[in-house]
């Protein structure tokens, strides 16, 4: 009894990374729909933000810092106010940005140097945009609860990454 019961719970977990894997893929098909054909990247990024705030609900902020000389400077975003700068190296962005690769940080209270532009904010994944090995802007995604973010949350975002670079 007690087999079956594990057997059960083990499907059930399989079922739910299955089904979650297939809707982060109709997500990036969403992603690539809208983009199809049009060149406004403040529409382009405003929707992608929009997007995924709205179809990963652990996504409590959603949005894009865009690299302008020596600071990173706040773009489309879905979610609470947001800090306007961020420099190399600082924060959890910034950092993302100096190392050139993605950061996932379970609980940001224990990140040394964390930007806390919103208290709600507790878990992190940061992905960096790259054109010939150097970053021109991240992709910031907060959420609400612990340990939000994994391997399933990286790779969409670094998809999604590659396929805004072009318009950066």
């Amino acid at each position: 009894m007690m087999e079956s019961a594990a057997h059960s719970g083990e499907a059930d977990t399989t079922s739910f990374h299955m089904d979650r894997k297939r809707h982060y893929q109709s997500v990036f098909q969403q992603v690539q729909a809208l983009m199809q054909g049009v060149d406004n990247r403040v529409g382009v990024l405003a929707n992608i933000s929009a997007l995924l705030h709205e179809e990963l609900l652990h996504y409590f902020w959603v949005g894009f810092y865009i690299v302008r000389g020596e600071q990173m400077e706040l773009g489309p975003f879905q979610g609470s106010v947001a800090c306007y700068a961020i420099q190399r190296g600082h924060g959890v962005c910034g950092t993302a940005w100096a190392q050139g690769k993605t950061l996932i940080v379970p609980d940001v209270h224990q990140f040394e140097g964390h930007i806390a532009c919103s208290s709600l904010s507790n878990s992190e994944i940061v992905v960096p945009v790259m054109r010939t090995r150097e970053v021109i802007a991240v992709i910031d995604v907060d959420s609400k609860e612990l340990d939000a973010f994994d391997q399933e949350d990286r790779h969409l975002l670094e998809q999604i990454a590659a396929l805004v670079e072009p318009l950066l």
